[in-house]
């Protein structure tokens, strides 16, 4: 059985006393006689993380405790009760609380993601313990939600030697299969001919050919485009990255990990929209081939863009691929994609920044990070900062000297190609978990998508 699945309704389960810090005294005076004795002998408190094996008659494990915390802790942590599996031995278990609404669906989802684990290069085992889905919450729900994070996880935990752009363009057929969806896909040369300059300039240096993925499921409902930004792996190109900015640039890809994550969270459950994927797939690589700084690029917008930094490369392909996305006047476009480290200079590697004009819709979204635990924070298209875009010989420039507003200037160069749309949204994401935390081992990682799951149908509404 998936380690990312309950196990079975109706098993016999061995209880788990969820207990929090400020509750463990009243909760360990409800206990019989033997086993508050053995409880308080093993000094039990409800920290965060802390458990305890509770013996039956006989000796064996009969239940267990797990410590939530203080009201410090599960705002700091996040799925604290994630923490408890790994520390439980093999066996079906079943959640003993007083919990209920969003903080019972953050355990049992934390306990889900807490069973992740990337073994495709190396033995690792998941966690033995397994849990019956608690009742009050939806089971399947949660699990094509842990689905889609552990599809987005795993592409980008993928070292760019097996994740080209040919290889990504593989996992989303395999998506578009097992849904199906329609796919096409245009490369190499033919985006040439095809009105995607950008694309196929920043790709054209690497011997792993660029592409345009556009994937497209549903036929009824509101319009939803999804634009992802699908660089496997960013030298820098000929401004090359120094190594200790590069090791890490095969999670370059994340912004399409994501979308294609919260795409199958959506094609699994079966939603009521029209829902187009877009992703430029490239590898910004050096060679002779390689786009210069200086350049001036064409777009499928008409517009001109200077190249003053060829590190700043994934807005272009992002650009192209919006453009096409804007065409067709969706009710929203979404762009997700590991774009500036001037982002994680600001919030950190937790938050995910993003932009949008419309203040309602940044509220829907806001309210349903904060229901699932899924942080964002909304940074501003501040139009003061428009003149840092455009360098006078060409309409945009792809990298503003200075190094002020970083995300907000790249957020502005890409909102000048979405243009038809009324409603655009942009996330500037880290993608990547420096430090293992409950329920997110080091690593690739979802940011955002399960607060657009939770916010879209009030956003599409």
């Amino acid at each position: 059985m998936s380690a990312l699945t309950f196990a079975e309704a109706g098993r016999s389960a061995r209880p788990l006393h969820l207990v929090r810090k400020d509750d463990a005294a009243r909760w360990i005076e409800t206990l019989d006689g033997p086993a508050r004795a053995w409880v308080e002998s093993v000094g039990f408190r409800g920290a965060a993380g802390e458990v305890v094996l509770m013996p039956g008659p006989d000796g064996a494990v009969a239940a267990a405790a797990g410590g939530l915390g203080d009201e410090k802790d599960r705002a700091r942590k996040r799925f604290v009760a994630a923490d408890l599996r790994g520390k439980l031995p093999e066996g079906d278990w079943s959640f003993e609380s007083s919990l209920d609404g969003a903080d019972l669906e953050e355990a049992a989802l934390g306990w889900l993601l807490a069973g992740y684990v990337f073994d495709r290069f190396a033995t690792a085992s998941p966690p033995k313990a397994r849990l019956v889905a608690p009742k009050g919450v939806d089971a399947a729900r949660l699990e094509r939600i842990a689905a889609g994070e552990a599809l987005a996880r795993d592409l980008i935990n993928t070292p760019s030697s097996h994740m080209g752009p040919s290889e990504l363009e593989a996992a989303a057929r395999a998506l578009a299969e097992e849904f199906g969806a329609k796919i096409e896909v245009i490369e190499g040369e033919a985006l040439l001919e095809a009105n995607f300059p950008m694309i196929h300039a920043v790709g054209r240096a690497s011997p792993r050919a660029p592409r345009l993925i556009d994937m497209r499921w549903g036929d009824a409902g509101p319009a939803l485009t999804l634009v992802g930004k699908g660089v496997c792996f960013d030298t820098g190109g000929l401004n090359l990255k120094p190594g200790t900015s590069m090791g890490l640039m095969k999670k370059d890809m994340g912004g399409a990990a994501n979308v294609l994550g919260l795409a199958r969270i959506l094609m699994a459950e079966g939603a009521a929209l029209r829902l187009r994927v877009l992703i430029p797939a490239v590898e910004n690589a050096v060679s002779g081939e390689s786009f210069r700084p200086g350049d001036i690029l064409d777009s499928r917008k008409g517009l001109t863009v200077e190249i003053n930094n060829t590190d700043a490369e994934g807005r272009l392909v992002l650009a192209d691929a919006l453009a096409l996305a804007d065409e067709e006047t969706p009710d929203l476009i979404v762009s997700m994609a590991t774009l500036t480290g001037a982002a994680r200079v600001a919030v950190g590697p937790d938050l995910a920044p993003f932009y949008t004009d419309h203040d309602a819709d940044a509220g829907l979204l806001e309210r349903a990070a904060r229901e699932v635990r899924d942080p964002v924070w909304r940074l501003p298209f501040w139009d003061a900062y428009e003149p840092m875009i455009e360098p006078g010989i060409a309409d945009l420039d792809n990298a503003p000297s200075g190094g002020f507003a970083g995300s907000i200037t790249a957020a502005l160069f890409l909102r000048r190609f979405v243009t038809a749309t009324p409603r655009y949204m942009h996330f500037d994401i880290f993608g990547w978990t420096p430090v293992s935390k409950p329920g997110r081992p080091k690593g690739g990682t979802g940011q955002a998508i399960r607060a657009l799951h939770r916010a879209l149908p009030e956003l599409l509404g």
